[in-house]
């Protein structure tokens, strides 16, 4: 039996929505999870109507970062069934961001039943279209009302979902960061913590001003080391192998990363994971041994890179070459419609648990 109460909502928003225009991120649907944690255990699971929340000045997830949270997607089949990708592997991600940042991690068991129940509550404002989804944002914050630099003692645990679009609609321009960096060894970069996308919000703006989409970020030590983009990880198209950078402790672990890593290898391909630097890749762009480049993530899915700047090269990519990224996107696309056979189990139906 469930331990999670349902609290139906009687006022659903869900006329108001234009699913042919959803502005990513800005539209959200009726219900939320909600969960607390006092007294060293998670309690009060509760799927409630979505609403705004109070909060005490002095919560310490303001003043002390401590806030973790997870992008994960349900989309529907042909027939409507609501699917869900790879679920347990967001819970497995959470928890190892909750331990690096000193929270409690949350039940395996509760936080699958909660996504089950939540979407299919929801099921309705899930976009029909290919490409789009219901994107799900589970997140844990500290709540002590406390101002002083230790771990909370107490939490809230969120689970949000808001119907979305594609998130880039055109390849993306990416200039090579020189100044700032993202994350150390030992740091939180593999941590989904909210500061970490904090910090990288001034490179950003500065990028854009520029005239790129994004900034590439390397190595806090050499700037010699690729890392990734702040909303993707990377991979380079070589003449003869595809090559991803290794997550060795300043790189997030993409759970669509990984997919395409299973993906690669199941069909074949010569695929590496290890460190890649900057000079690799522009002496194979300058040899035209750089087929293409692509960025992987939750949100842009496989998101094609048209240009990479650095202080000494421009790179430019021909559309005509994204054969690779183009059927890894069209394979996954297709396994969260149901038009392609699931030889992984990675598609998870709604209610199967």
């Amino acid at each position: 039996m469930s331990k999670i109460k349902i609290y139906p909502t009687e006022n659903s928003r869900l006329s108001t929505v234009d699913f042919n225009n959803i502005p990513f991120g800005r539209v959200f649907s009726d219900h939320m999870f909600s969960a607390e944690y006092a007294d060293g255990e998670w309690k009060d699971f509760k799927i409630i109507p979505f609403k705004d929340l109070n909060i005490h000045p002095a919560m310490m997830a303001l003043h002390y970062g401590q806030s973790i949270f997870e992008g994960m997607k349900a989309t529907v089949d042909q027939e409507g069934n609501p699917l869900l990708f790879r679920p347990e592997k967001h819970i497995e991600r959470l928890n190892a961001s909750a331990r690096r940042m000193c929270m409690p991690e949350f039940s395996s068991e509760v936080f699958l039943d909660a996504i089950h129940q939540l979407v299919d509550l929801d099921r309705k404002w899930i976009p029909p279209h290919e490409g789009s989804a219901l994107y799900l944002r589970p997140f844990i914050f500290a709540t002590d009302k406390f101002i002083g630099v230790t771990a909370s003692q107490t939490y809230r645990f969120l689970i949000i979902t808001l119907p979305v679009g594609p998130y880039y609609s055109k390849p993306v321009s990416l200039k090579v960061e020189r100044k700032y960096v993202r994350a150390v060894n030992g740091g939180v970069g593999e941590a989904k913590t909210c500061g970490n996308y904090a910090a990288s919000l001034l490179p950003a703006k500065l990028a854009k001003q520029e005239g790129f989409d994004q900034v590439m970020w390397m190595d806090a030590h050499e700037f010699k080391y690729i890392q990734e983009v702040g909303t993707m990880n990377l991979f380079f198209v070589f003449k003869d192998k595809i090559v991803t950078p290794a997550t060795e402790g300043a790189i997030l672990k993409g759970i669509t990363r990984m997919t395409i890593l299973d993906y690669l290898k199941s069909e074949g391909y010569a695929v590496e994971e290890r460190p890649l630097t900057i000079e690799e890749v522009k002496d194979a762009y300058r040899k035209g041994e750089l087929i293409e480049a692509f960025g992987s993530g939750t949100a842009a899915v496989v998101a094609t890179i048209d240009r990479i700047n650095d202080t000494d090269i421009d790179m430019r990519f021909d559309e005509s070459n994204w054969k690779l990224s183009s059927e890894i996107k069209k394979y996954i696309n297709g396994l969260r419609a149901g038009k392609i056979e699931d030889k992984h189990g990675w598609i998870v139906p709604v209610g199967s648990t």
